[in-house]
């Protein structure tokens, strides 16, 4: 196994939407991305970053505009030297990015999960990362969504599948070290 971690959306623009369940996986998400730079894991940041009239805003609030702050990493976890940040305009951190190109370069084969939503950005990634024949570990206890019940439910439903693992950071790096 040659995993990245992908983290979607922990951004500065996001921040005025977060609710206690978006918080709460803060700290799980940095300790997570600690333990893989010290593994050497890559580390990616994919990044909610839209055009001022972007399609999207039809359905959404404007948030995350390019070339201002709110397309920027949290300060809790801001990039270092030798991660990557990919800017992305739709849900799925593959869709129209270089973020294929960029994890089969690094010779990845299974991508790890981290961020919000977990019923949007992150299910549409890791879709997208099945569909471009990597394995997925959608880390749970590093994703959520603005429900707990809505995180939940789509973390039962994928518990268990061969491609798309869900397993706690905990689990994954016993795993991976094991």
């Amino acid at each position: 196994m040659k995993p990245a971690l992908v983290v979607i959306d922990m951004i500065k623009g996001n921040e005025p939407f977060f609710r206690e369940t978006h918080r709460r996986i803060i700290p799980n998400i940095k300790k997570t991305i600690e333990r893989c730079r010290k593994l050497g894991i890559p580390v990616i940041y994919a990044n909610d970053s839209y055009m001022e009239s972007d399609w999207i805003f039809n359905f959404m609030k404007k948030h995350a505009i390019r070339g201002t702050e709110g397309v920027e990493v949290i300060d809790e976890l801001k990039p270092e030297m030798g991660d990557i940040v990919i800017e992305k305009r739709r849900f799925s951190a593959f869709f129209r990015t270089d973020l294929d190109i960029t994890l089969r370069e690094l010779g990845i084969d299974t991508v790890l999960l981290a961020g919000i939503n977990t019923h949007v950005c992150v299910l549409a990634t890791a879709f997208d990362a099945v569909s471009s024949d990597f394995n997925v570990i959608l880390l749970e206890d590093c994703c959520a969504s603005h429900k707990e019940e809505i995180h939940e439910f789509i973390t039962k439903k994928f518990k268990g599948m061969p491609a798309f693992k869900v397993l706690s950071s905990e689990e994954f790096f016993s795993e991976f070290s094991g």
